[in-house]
């Protein structure tokens, strides 16, 4: 069939199926077009973009010291690094991927030789690393298999990077970025402990463990973080400790319960015949766990895990309750200066890109994890 054939294939069943679906598609198709004309010319034509080349230093690192800056920009090649590998579990070097990956990388260069600034070069380094990870792992199949290994080690490098430069003094996309990485990894081993105690045999565990999933999910996550903000430095009048790392504890209190949910879902799967057959070969509960369920369950829960790094990375910009300047607060900054204050579009078309190109990454690995998934099932 060629390809022709297909597209019109595709175009009938999916806009002209029913006289309502084209009158429907009548109706929106010109309105969509019309916008992103209006949209194009706008950006063009109207818009005044060096306002966003001005502060882009700001909008990606907050107000850090220049001499600070490279700490956390080597964190963040680090962390690109890490995704790359991990997509390489995720998608093949397909001639479409790689073209892609050749166009945004060619895009990003052109723009950092032309700017000449070091903000643009940091983040063409960092693309150009992660595509670069990518390629090598698809080589190297023990840097798949160690992913999990690489993560851990990555992220106690990560916070070795950025604690000298102050937690509470990074900002902007790359606080929210790293955030959202570290409240994602540390709110799985919690979730997986209160799931497992939500399921256990013994009586208080499980109803601390339930009241405390119920409690958090009945709160709003903004009072969570600021009650634990507030109640640290009458704990520990001493050492209250950075306003990143509180917040950063708050957000892992919250998503661990949803994790858990996530997690108690996937442990149900689990049908009770291979705990029983385990059970019948001499492995104890926590081998039965460790060895069968817990593996089986996470098969399960992974693609809903993968949604919780967005739901968590969305809900980053309500650390400015505790003072902390994430990205959307970043490009607020930047509106408040007067030379910058009347680019408002600007800015804010800026990090709606953003926010929707890593929105679209996370849910791209997401959509070809469950692919990934439910092939093996097959």
């Amino acid at each position: 069939m060629s390809a022709n054939s297909i597209s019109m294939k595709w175009v009938r069943r999916n806009l002209f199926a029913t006289p309502a679906d084209s009158l429907l598609t009548l109706v929106i198709l010109p309105l969509i077009i019309w916008a992103a004309i209006s949209l194009l010319h706008w950006g063009i034509s109207v818009a005044k973009w060096h306002a966003v080349e001005e502060n882009l230093r700001v909008l990606i690192v907050g107000t850090l010291p220049a001499e600070l800056v490279p700490r956390v920009w080597g964190a963040a090649v680090l962390s690109s690094a890490l995704v790359g590998i991990t997509f390489s579990a995720l998608v093949t070097a397909s001639a479409s991927f790689t073209m892609a990956s050749i166009v945004v990388l060619a895009f990003v260069g052109l723009y950092a030789s032309y700017s000449g600034g070091s903000t643009a070069t940091y983040l063409f380094g960092c693309m150009a690393v992660g595509i670069l990870a990518h390629a090598v792992a698809l080589k190297v199949s023990s840097l798949r298999k160690y992913a999990a290994v690489l993560w851990c080690l990555g992220f106690l490098a990560i916070m070795g990077l950025v604690a000298p430069a102050g937690w509470d003094r990074v900002g902007g996309l790359m606080m929210s970025v790293l955030f959202t990485l570290a409240a994602s990894v540390l709110s799985i081993p919690l979730g997986v402990a209160l799931a497992f105690g939500r399921r256990s045999r013994f009586a208080g565990v499980q109803v601390i463990c339930t009241s405390y999933i119920e409690v958090m999910r009945s709160l709003p996550l903004i009072l969570v973080v600021y009650c634990i903000w507030v109640v640290t430095p009458l704990l520990s009048p001493e050492h209250p400790g950075p306003d990143l790392v509180r917040g950063l504890f708050g957000f892992t209190l919250f998503f661990a319960a949803y994790v858990a949910e996530y997690v108690r879902s996937g442990l149900q799967s689990v049908p009770k015949g291979q705990v029983e057959a385990a059970q019948s070969l001499g492995m104890t509960p926590y081998y039965i766990n460790r060895d069968v369920v817990l593996p089986q369950a996470l098969r399960v829960v992974v693609p809903a895990l993968v949604g919780n790094v967005l739901d968590v990375f969305n809900t980053v910009p309500l650390l400015f309750i505790i003072g902390i300047t994430d990205f959307l607060r970043a490009g607020q900054m930047v509106l408040v200066n007067p030379q910058s204050g009347g680019y408002t579009y600007e800015i804010y078309l800026f990090m709606f890109t953003v926010y929707l190109a890593i929105a679209s990454v996370v849910t791209f690995g997401a959509r070809r994890l469950e692919a990934k998934m439910a092939s093996g099932h097959r």
